[in-house]
């Protein structure tokens, strides 16, 4: 396919940014088997175009092998990833469980799936990492669902807790990264539509608008839209915590807190912020 300037200048862009976080973040070392997750929706077919780019190019030597897990929703093209996976000649496994009749059958109707779906697919793509023999996992969450994570367990969890570009398996077996973790979704999905991929719509979860998720989503793109780079800012302010002026006991000895104890910015908590913005953010996430 013949790429378009813009195209090209936002593939170098991403490919930039991809690699980036993956040095940042050493997710990526010498004799690694990567399995990268491809579901067919623009963000994992984004994060196999750029870890193919990045393994041309990198100085070390890693593998990649493609998954899909077919879930047997009714009306799922099965031949559209196996013939795509083709095209690119690398290595793929395609997985059959049928996961949409469990989640059906579990989940009273308009209750959302993500939670049991999550669960069960989580555990498949364990087992198949363990089967290939792969020792990371790669996932095509992006900046914007780091951040939505955040405010989905501040608001609506009472956690400090986001989705981090790098972390370990429950069972201790594999390393799970996210190589997409400082790319934006409005890049992504240009990205996608200049590379024409062939788009698997979900239709399990797709269309459950009232999703907690959802609402932090709509959120956020209205704060941006008024206030640009207000996720971007978000971001860079999970990169940049400051344990001491928080209120967590686990992450700064508050109890034991002296006038010899050293903290990063002393009481200049005191002094008025200087903001990029001026004004207030109101926060409005409907039931």
């Amino acid at each position: 396919m013949t790429q378009s300037n813009t195209l090209l200048k936002l593939r170098k862009y991403l490919e930039s940014r991809t690699g980036k976080a993956i040095g940042d973040y050493n997710m990526i070392e010498d004799g690694d088997t990567i399995l990268v997750c491809v579901s067919g929706g623009k963000d994992s077919y984004t994060l196999l175009a750029m870890l193919m780019a990045m393994q041309q190019r990198a100085p070390i030597k890693f593998r990649l092998i493609a998954m899909n897990l077919d879930q047997k929703q009714p009306g799922f093209p099965a031949d559209i990833l196996p013939r795509y996976f083709e095209s690119l000649g690398i290595e793929h496994r395609i997985v059959e469980a049928d996961t949409y009749s469990i989640v059906k059958d579990k989940i009273p109707e308009g209750k959302t799936t993500c939670s049991l779906c999550s669960r069960l697919r989580r555990g498949i793509i364990y087992k198949t990492a363990k089967e290939l023999g792969a020792n990371k996992i790669a996932l095509g969450h992006h900046r914007d669902d780091m951040v939505h994570t955040l405010f989905l367990n501040l608001l609506f969890g009472g956690k400090m807790k986001a989705m981090p570009p790098k972390l370990v398996t429950d069972d201790h077996a594999h390393v799970v990264i996210r190589p997409l973790a400082y790319c934006s979704e409005n890049d992504i999905a240009k990205f996608a539509r200049g590379m024409e991929f062939p788009i698997i719509p979900c239709n399990l979860c797709g269309s459950q608008e009232n999703l907690q998720r959802q609402k932090i989503r709509e959120m956020m793109q209205d704060w941006d839209k008024r206030f640009p780079g207000r996720t971007e800012s978000v971001m860079t302010a999970l990169q940049n915590v400051v344990p001491s002026h928080l209120a967590d006991n686990n992450l700064f000895d508050f109890r034991g807190l002296t006038l010899d104890t050293a903290v990063e910015e002393g009481d200049i908590v005191f002094d008025s912020p200087e903001m990029p913005i001026s004004g207030s953010i109101p926060i409005q996430i409907g039931a």
